[in-house]
């Protein structure tokens, strides 16, 4: 007998028809994960609009906290005082009407200077249709500061309106206004909160900002 003939079974290669099958179910692997990656990344790419929006939505939150909780502390506050509240502004190229505003002694990061920032600048907020919130500013120490128009910066372009939160005491109830309320006398009433309501494409959001009052940030003594 050769020795051929006599070599084990288990030491024999692989047959061309297995090589075949191995080659046809790496193909089959390959082709499954390229799916599954490529229908991942569909998905990903899907819900990053959605992340991406919320991330926008808790920054400019944040941000307006920010902004009204410096003006709800001193030096810009004073006990007893209203450092947010609602005066009448005339923005560029618009009609003269009451918009929340209050006082920022530092100044804030959005400003754009023409020249040397100044400090004691009073900012507003207004929702456009078609331009998003809009920061309106400028400073007491102006020259034109009674005249002008004060500046504008956008916010963002994916507010589309604001709304405003009052509550009731005696009925313990909160009311959600979308134009500022006026009490008895027709004086217009500042707001406990400031509803924001955002928009991107089938995306909406709402945010709630709570108005700080002046004894919120107060030392005591």
């Amino acid at each position: 007998m050769s020795p051929r003939a006599t070599r084990p079974a288990r030491l024999r290669g692989f047959t061309f028809l297995e090589v075949l099958l191995a080659l046809a179910l790496v193909g089959l692997l390959l082709v499954a994960m390229n799916t599954f990656v490529f229908s991942m990344g569909e998905l990903w790419g899907r819900r990053s609009d959605v992340r991406l929006f919320e991330q926008h939505v808790r920054a400019v939150t944040r941000f307006l906290e920010q902004e009204l909780r410096a003006a709800a502390l001193p030096p810009a506050a004073r006990a007893g005082s209203t450092p947010i509240a609602l005066q009448e502004i005339r923005p560029r190229g618009g009609l003269t009407e009451k918009l929340l505003t209050f006082e920022l002694p530092g100044g804030g990061r959005l400003f754009d200077w023409p020249e040397q920032p100044l400090p004691e600048v009073v900012c507003s907020l207004q929702a456009r249709r078609g331009e998003g919130l809009v920061l309106l500013w400028h400073s007491r120490l102006e020259r034109d500061f009674e005249s002008d128009s004060p500046r504008e910066t956008v916010i963002t372009p994916l507010v589309t309106e604001l709304a405003y939160d009052y509550y009731d005491a005696d009925t313990r109830r909160w009311t959600t206004e979308t134009r500022l309320k006026t009490d008895a006398q027709g004086q217009p009433m500042t707001p406990q909160r400031l509803r924001v309501k955002f928009a991107y494409g089938q995306l909406t959001r709402e945010a709630i900002v709570t108005l700080p009052s002046p004894g919120e940030g107060l030392p005591i003594f």
